[in-house]
């Protein structure tokens, strides 16, 4: 039976220090280093959400818009947006911070799709998601269309039955 859960209840922080052995030639974290590290707070985020095992479905709109320095701290804040049958949508937000300095940037953000499984790994139900602030709100409203178009991509979805993305293209 699946119950209502609030998103907020999905929300994980995670800290590191970016260290030698996670950077590049540049002495920048690794774009490798930070998906594995979005891909773990996404995914305790979805396991507090359904409080099943999860398994990564997809990954979409990654930016890396900052490079983050040997010696900076890293904040990852995950949370689910919205959750379907037996899937979950998952936002990131990744921030940098030199504290010598005192700055603290928004370096990266994404989204990442979940599925809750069973012991034998098959796909079972998840919770509903409600959104409470204005910012959950706008993220669950934006989740249809984001899953519409990950599903028409990966070719499980035909675009003529993608009612989310069509109505945003209605001219009428």
């Amino acid at each position: 039976m699946r119950k209502q859960k609030f998103v907020s209840e999905s929300f994980v922080r995670m800290t590191e220090l970016v260290l030698p052995n996670d950077t590049n030639t540049l002495n920048n974290l690794m774009g490798g280093r930070m998906m594995h590290l979005m891909d773990v707070a996404a995914a305790i985020s979805a396991q507090r959400h359904s409080n099943r095992i999860v398994v990564t479905a997809s990954v979409d709109n990654v930016s890396f818009r900052e490079g983050i320095k040997l010696g900076s701290v890293v904040t990852l804040e995950a949370k689910v947006t919205r959750a379907f049958s037996s899937s979950m949508e998952v936002h990131i937000d990744v921030w940098a911070e030199d504290i010598p300095s005192g700055t603290k940037i928004k370096s990266n953000e994404a989204f990442f799709t979940f599925v809750a499984v069973d012991q034998s790994g098959r796909p079972i139900d998840v919770p509903e998601a409600v959104p409470e602030t204005h910012e959950e709100i706008s993220h669950y409203d934006g989740a249809l269309r984001r899953r519409q178009l990950r599903l028409v991509l990966a070719g499980r979805l035909k675009p003529q039955d993608a009612t989310e993305l069509k109505a945003m293209f209605d001219l009428e």
